[in-house]
């Protein structure tokens, strides 16, 4: 029997031995039921009954698969010498036993009484009882409540106010959703207190608070359960409350500095808005857009909200602050006046990091990393941000023989990219369409070379032009019209070269120097709401190449091809999808799901998608028994003769992946989690190099499984990942003989942060 089995044993034989722990004179409270009684028709009684069974006081001890764990933990930590590990499980899972002597139910009569109230059931009753058990030594109590026909709505109606309130507010009840015949609930008054608070805030009412309402019920002209529903203010309602404001003027300090805002400012007016700054820092045509607060109009706390969120997105600044202030000696019985202050607080323009790494991968290769970057966040005075990176990378693969030559990677890249917070486009697209957050324009140019030792020499250039944007809290789009990369096998080695002979998809999946094309992605992330119970996240991306080029394409005559500027161009289009799902409850305890599935089709001048565009399966953030890039196409399986050679080719078109992960605190800010993935890449195509490398019906027997242990270091969002994983499916065994845990396959995964 395993050790997990012994101990899921123990912990369930232990957990049974509650019984004999409870005081001789006390009964284990096993908490309350309702039972309704109605004397007419009640809609969603159910409902009702569930709430009023959640709000019984006290809850009762938790109780998994018929047993106490946390019970018996506490009675365990009751002797004189626990045990450190007895001690632990105490404070993880532990909890104090509820006793019937505990419950008050008189107390939770009188909540259950006044629930129904809010609710409209007055005149209620409710009785109690508790239920002993003193064989099993539990009790349990009984809660019978006399629910009567509730209060229902006659007329709503607001009472006379002064102008120009009283019209504000009366436009807000007309669309109001009490109508007659609607049931008496307090939580519905508190709720169209709050929609006319809203609907008064967007209408100038800068002063206004919902505390000023107050709803008067009358019951007197009816004798069957109905009444009549006043709002109206209280008394004494400060002045300045009753009018809304307008904004008179709006003052942009677009470099400001706390300590020293005595400085003598300069002011530039433009589009009816004051720019003032102590040097030309942003260019108030570029600063505009960022602000849809106008002179003129009402105050609009939306309006203020996107502003400050929209110049937050620009990244130029670290604190955006509005502040709003009243000219009381311009207010008058219709209106009031505001001036608008927006400060913002720049990020220091220039920054200049390096970084020294220490690089570890799944793939046996290790070595340090240098990386230079500079960036200026305002190049243009237009909050452009300039970055230029340059990185300089090692590899040797650890773990070979010393008789063999030990593979070895150099990489050296340059990167420049320069993002600007607005569209760039031959024709001009208005602001007012992107209400949420204006479009950012990127562009970017790297060149990267990679030298492995043990088979080629690669020359690489990509260049992107595109537009990001969000289209509210949850949704992004990103569309890159122009996306080219450009790769040369520069040089290459005899043992390269052999396998490229063997295998002439991949050879082919080199020969495509030149990818032209276009990629779009849409996001939908709920994973910016922490709190949230049920989080969701989609990315979908498609990338498409090569038909634009294919107009200007000429024939190869060494080959079927067509080349653009002398180099074979890719074609070929690429769908990806990733559907994320989070379900986080107690004790920050989450379980984390992801399915990935993603298809490449070649087309054209294409017969198989270029090897940098393919996919492949294994890794930290892939399945995590299997190393990178080994794990299928299919039950295809390498060659494992110590080197890269092994898995250089082991990528597919056709890739679907599914994790499961159960993750869960330790102590401190060290986390614990439990996984198991599942996954492969196929070709959809027939490669005789690569036998079972094609998909076919019989698929989902060829996924690779395993499972794991992890343990993160999580310091606010910073995650260091360690991963345990072994195989438990491998599809390159024989069929029959592929389940099998194999534990003395370990591998140990390091990553930083979450693999999804």
């Amino acid at each position: 029997m395993s050790a997990v089995a012994l101990l899921l044993l123990f912990f369930i034989m232990a957990s049974c031995s509650i019984k004999k722990h409870i005081p001789e004179d006390e009964l284990l409270y096993r908490g309350g039921e309702v039972n309704i009684e109605t004397d007419s028709i009640i809609a969603e009684e159910e409902q009702l009954q569930d709430e009023l069974e959640a709000i019984l006081r006290p809850e009762p001890n938790t109780k998994f698969l018929g047993v106490y764990p946390g019970l018996y933990y506490y009675y365990i930590n009751q002797r004189e010498k626990p045990g450190f590990i007895n001690k632990w499980l105490y404070e993880k899972i532990g909890e104090e036993p509820i006793y019937a002597s505990d419950v008050k139910t008189y107390e939770v009569d009188d909540i259950i009484i006044n629930r129904l109230e809010n609710h409209g059931f007055f005149y209620s009753s409710s009785a109690s009882t508790l239920d002993k058990n003193e064989d099993d030594k539990i009790a349990k109590a009984m809660y019978s409540v006399s629910i009567k026909q509730p209060y229902t709505l006659a007329s709503y109606q607001l009472d006379s106010l002064q102008e120009p309130i009283y019209t504000s507010i009366q436009r807000s009840v007309n669309r109001s959703e009490f109508k007659k015949g609607l049931r008496f609930d307090l939580d519905f008054l508190k709720t169209e207190r709050q929609r006319i608070d809203h609907h008064l805030k967007s209408k100038g009412y800068y002063n206004f608070n919902s505390d000023f309402l107050i709803f008067e019920a009358d019951t007197t002209r009816y004798s069957s359960r109905q009444f009549d529903l006043y709002l109206r203010l209280k008394s004494g309602v400060p002045k300045k409350s009753l009018v809304p404001y307008r904004v008179e003027q709006i003052n942009i300090f677009s470099n400001y500095d706390i300590e020293n805002d005595s400085i003598t400012n300069d002011t530039i007016r433009f589009n009816n808005k004051n720019f003032i700054e102590t040097e030309s820092y942003f260019n108030p045509k570029d600063l505009d857009p960022f602000i849809t607060l106008k002179e003129g109009d009402f105050y609009n706390p939306r309006a203020s909200r996107n502003t400050a969120r929209r110049l937050s997105t620009i990244g130029t600044y670290k604190y955006v602050n509005i502040q709003y202030e009243e000219k009381d000696s311009l207010l008058t019985d219709s209106t009031a006046v505001l001036h608008a202050n927006i400060y913002l607080s720049p990020l220091n323009k220039r920054s200049l990091k390096a970084e020294l790494q220490a690089v570890t991968k799944s793939n046996s290769f290790a070595g340090p990393a240098l990386e230079f970057s500079y960036s200026n966040r305002n190049l243009f005075k237009g909050g452009e941000i300039f970055s230029l990176s340059t990185n300089l990378g090692y590899e040797f693969q650890m773990g070979t023989d010393s008789d063999e030559p030990s593979a070895s990677s150099t990489s050296i890249g340059i990167k420049g990219e320069i993002l600007f917070p607005k569209v760039l486009f031959p024709f001009k697209i208005s602001d007012s369409f992107f209400d949420y957050s204006i479009p950012k324009t990127k562009t970017s140019l790297s060149i990267d070379y990679l030298n492995r030792s043990d088979l080629y020499r690669l020359l690489s250039g990509t260049a992107e032009f595109g537009y990001v944007w969000n289209e509210n809290k949850y949704t992004t789009h990103e569309l890159n019209p122009i996306s080219i990369n450009y790769n040369n096998l520069i040089k290459t080695t005899p043992e390269f070269d052999i396998i490229l002979e063997d295998n002439p998809f991949l050879q082919e999946s080199f020969d495509q120097e030149f990818i032209a094309g276009l990629n779009y992605s849409f996001i939908y992330n709920e994973m910016v709401d922490v709190n949230k119970t049920h989080q969701i996240y989609v990315n979908t991306t498609v990338d498409i190449a090569g038909n634009v080029v294919s107009l200007f394409g000429k024939d190869n005559s060494d080959s079927k091809t067509e080349t653009f500027l002398g180099l074979e161009y890719a074609q070929y289009a690429k769908l990806d999808v990733d559907f994320r799902y989070h379900f986080n409850f107690s004790n920050d305890q989450k379980i984390a799901t992801r399915l990935f599935a993603g298809y490449g089709l070649p087309y054209g001048n294409s017969e198989l998608m270029p090897y940098i565009k393919q996919y492949y399966s294994g890794g930290p953030n892939s399945i995590r028994a299997f190393r990178i890039r080994s794990l299928g196409p299919g039950t295809y399986e390498g060659v494992d003769d110590g080197t890269y050679n092994d898995f250089v080719d082991q990528t597919g078109n056709i890739r679907l992946e599914a994790n499961l992960e159960y993750r869960f605190p330790l102590f401190s800010f060290f986390k614990g989690a439990l996984f198991t993935d599942a996954g492969n890449v196929w070709n959809s195509k027939e490669n005789d190099a690569l036998p079972g490398g094609k998909i076919s019906s019989d698929f989902m027997q060829q996924l690779g499984i395993g499972v794991g242990v992890g343990i993160r270091v999580d310091v606010q969002g910073f995650v260091i990942r360690f991963d345990f994983a072994a195989p438990l499916h491998d599809p390159t065994l024989k069929d029959g003989e592929r389940w099998d845990f194999q534990y003395d396959e370990t591998r140990f995964n390091f990553a930083i942060g979450y693999p999804f």
